[in-house]
């Protein structure tokens, strides 16, 4: 979408619920994630979820998206489709979803680990998310876009991993994509201003190569140039005076990843 929008109190408090039904379904695919599984499989219990939830999958038929989530495994940066791959021991696959309750949108991503990942792996994804905590912290009435980008942007640069900057962030809410862009890199103090009613996804797209990426036959997925692994973790936070209000329950999550 073309324009900012800025929400009401009770507005956000309507996207929190939409976001607290996609936190619930995160929660379930943590504890459903593990070798032997199919991918699709995880897309069924999105959808039954999110309906059993009173709300509709954001994502499926979004510009012809035939599925509820994006499921992308390993090399698969964003919008890789469910199939039959099976999970096996090593893999690590980001799972983003969105859901629509009310006629409020959510959309946040997760890349998890599958059984037992190399230490590599492991590297990638707490980097990412670290970044995305980083990013986070920078969210607040006053600040721009562009502080976001940089504090992404500095806490990777240590580790020469690839940010990709084909694919950004944005605003959410009333339509899956809202302005502003949210991109991964950047200069400080640039950007547009960072004001109270204003809801956006943070979402670091890490590769552990090299930046550029592959657009694929499909329409939709991509993956990294270089076949390495790619990390991907997507954050909604609501723009208020003094400390971000994070609408995703990430640590719901981590407790049900503690205890595989």
């Amino acid at each position: 979408m073309s324009k900012v929008y800025y929400k009401t109190e009770e507005e956000i408090e309507q996207v929190r619920e939409s976001a607290n039904v996609l936190s619930q379904l995160l929660v379930e695919i943590a504890k459903e994630v593990k070798p032997g599984i199919t991918t699709l499989s995880l897309d069924k219990l999105a959808f039954d979820f999110i309906q059993d939830h009173g709300g509709t999958p954001a994502f499926l038929n979004y510009h012809g998206f035939p599925y509820s989530l994006c499921i992308s495994v390993n090399d698969q940066i964003v919008h890789g489709f469910p199939s039959d791959y099976v999970l096996k021991d090593g893999d690590i696959v980001s799972v983003d979803g969105g859901v629509t309750l009310n006629g409020f949108i959510s959309d946040s991503a997760y890349t998890f680990g599958v059984g037992e990942i190399s230490a590599e792996a492991q590297q990638l994804l707490d980097v990412t998310k670290a970044s995305l905590y980083k990013g986070i912290e920078q969210a607040v009435v006053g600040k721009r876009v562009g502080d976001i980008s940089y504090a992404v942007q500095e806490h990777v640069a240590p580790y020469n991993y690839g940010v990709v900057r084909e694919l950004v962030g944005h605003g959410v809410g009333f339509h899956l994509h809202e302005k502003p862009e949210v991109p991964n890199y950047g200069k400080r103090g640039v950007g547009p201003k960072l004001e109270q009613g204003l809801v956006i996804c943070i979402e670091p797209m890490i590769n552990a190569g090299k930046a550029g990426v592959k657009f694929w036959e499909d329409g939709w997925t991509v993956s990294t140039i270089d076949g390495k692994l790619s990390a991907h973790f997507e954050q909604m936070v609501s723009i208020q005076k003094g400390k971000p209000d994070v609408l995703l329950n990430f640590e719901a999550i981590e407790k049900v990843l503690d205890k595989k």
